[in-house]
């Protein structure tokens, strides 16, 4: 119950920042335009909260959160009382199409330009990350057969600098779907430095929805089987184990390594283990039964509900002002090429649709940044507005990017479409978004539930 409360604030509170910033940038657009803005609400249905400024707007705050909009005075879209004639060159039917272009791409451009604040702001401060040391690879994965080693420093990717397990983590994601061979710089513990040749052809990217680095053959390095933070409600939790306990024996087997520990576990669905526990310098004897749970891949495997392994070395990450706008337009572009790259796997087949996520999984992500820090939420504020921006440029129409399709197609005939031929349109795009609702809320409920 704490957990859907703080998810469900979270979403709000994501929603509360998102929307009116996306609307705003129609607003303002359409206020240096000339048009008259007639109604600009957060929500959709019932209003809640309602208020008229003195230039005549409405302000509105609706009962049902999941977006907003921006009524501007158009000859099409009226209550059927007379537009008076004094007030028809403020209608955004009446503006030349340059402008419209500038009202419409508004909103999203603001969303984007949210997100490179966020980072730039997020690099000036400076943010706490992991530092890319990696541990033992997974068994015949890319990573083992590319020669990595516990303990080795990932220094560079393909001559791109890497600061933090944050940063390898996406460029590692980016090649992944790219399929590449990646040249990655490492250091080793004794100091020396060489280039590995990491070989990503064969990766599949039909499900990117999880952490693509534990395919790869990537985890984290930590040096002893600790328990780390506990699920609530967890097998662990629930048998009496506590963060910071380390283990020292599965069934008179000695555990060196979370890596002993984390396999043990997995091969273990629902049959008692003999967990042997140092506390506070006493040892204490416990029985656990892990979950039956399915993996990415489909397998059943046991799971504990439990970090295992020390939170590894860290580094701040920061910038300089100046440098700070470039890393930052810099982010924003890679995630803008990423999310279409994306969207068009998944058009021709080539990535799953389960990647495809919904208000509830946004919520549950939402909830979790907002556990690990305010630094964390920002980030996952910022990738969350990219992808606000992003869809909303899709040429769909009833979205900013179908009402762009339409004034191009006006720009290259001459004249407006037909009444009809927009009616249409809308109720196409109508019946698309609610399809994708549909599937998004679908994907949300397995991934979060199941």
């Amino acid at each position: 119950m704490v957990a859907f409360v703080i998810n469900f604030i979270a979403l709000i509170v994501v929603l509360g920042i998102l929307v009116p910033v996306h609307e705003f940038g129609h607003f303002w657009v359409a206020r240096r335009c000339g048009v008259r803005v007639l109604r600009f609400s957060i929500g959709f249905g019932r209003a809640l909260w309602r208020r008229v400024g003195t230039d005549g707007t409405e302000w509105v705050i609706a009962a049902v959160p999941l977006g907003g909009y921006v009524r501007m005075l158009d000859e099409r879209d009226h209550d059927g009382s007379p537009i008076d004639p004094a007030e028809l060159p403020r209608a955004f039917n009446r503006q030349p199409v340059y402008k419209r272009v500038a009202i419409v791409i508004a909103g999203p451009l603001a969303n984007l330009l949210l997100a490179v604040a966020v980072f730039w702001g997020l690099g000036v401060v400076g943010v706490m990350e992991p530092r890319a040391i990696v541990g033992d690879p997974v068994a015949q994965t890319p990573a083992e057969r590319a020669g990595f080693q516990a303990g080795d420093i990932v220094v560079a990717i393909d001559g791109h600098q890497v600061r933090s397990w944050n940063e390898m983590s996406w460029l590692f994601l980016q090649r992944a779907v790219d399929k590449a061979r990646v040249e990655v710089l490492i250091e080793r513990p004794e100091g020396v430095a060489r280039t590995l040749s990491l070989d990503l052809r064969d990766f599949s990217v039909g499900d990117l929805d999880a952490n693509p680095l534990p395919r790869i053959g990537f985890r984290p390095a930590s040096s002893q089987p600790r328990i780390g933070r506990l699920s609530e409600g967890g097998v662990a939790e629930v048998a009496g184990l506590r963060t910071g306990d380390l283990v020292v024996e599965i069934d008179h087997q000695a555990m060196r390594s979370p890596h002993d520990l984390i396999e043990i576990v997995r091969k273990a669905p629902e049959r008692p283990l003999g967990f042997v526990v140092e506390r506070d310098g006493e040892r204490m004897n416990f029985t656990i039964v892990p979950a039956r749970v399915r993996d990415d891949a489909g397998n059943e495997i046991g799971r504990i509900g439990a970090e295992i392994g020390e939170r590894p070395p860290m580094v701040k990450v920061t910038y300089g002002p100046i440098e700070g706008i470039g890393v930052a337009f810099g982010k924003t572009w890679d995630a803008i090429v990423f999310t279409l790259r994306m969207m068009w796997k998944m058009l021709t087949l080539e990535a799953s649709i389960k990647n495809l996520s919904g208000p509830i999984a946004i919520a549950t992500y939402a909830g979790q940044a907002a556990l690990l820090g305010p630094a964390q939420f920002s980030e996952l504020l910022a990738v969350l507005s990219i992808g606000l921006g992003v869809l909303n440029l899709l040429p769909i129409p009833v979205l900013d990017g179908g009402h762009l399709l339409y004034l191009a197609i006006e720009k290259m005939r001459g004249r407006p479409l037909s009444d009809w031929f927009v009616s249409w349109g809308q109720r196409v795009g109508l019946l698309l978004l609610v399809l994708l609702t549909v599937l998004v809320t679908r994907n949300d409920i397995l991934r979060v539930f199941f």
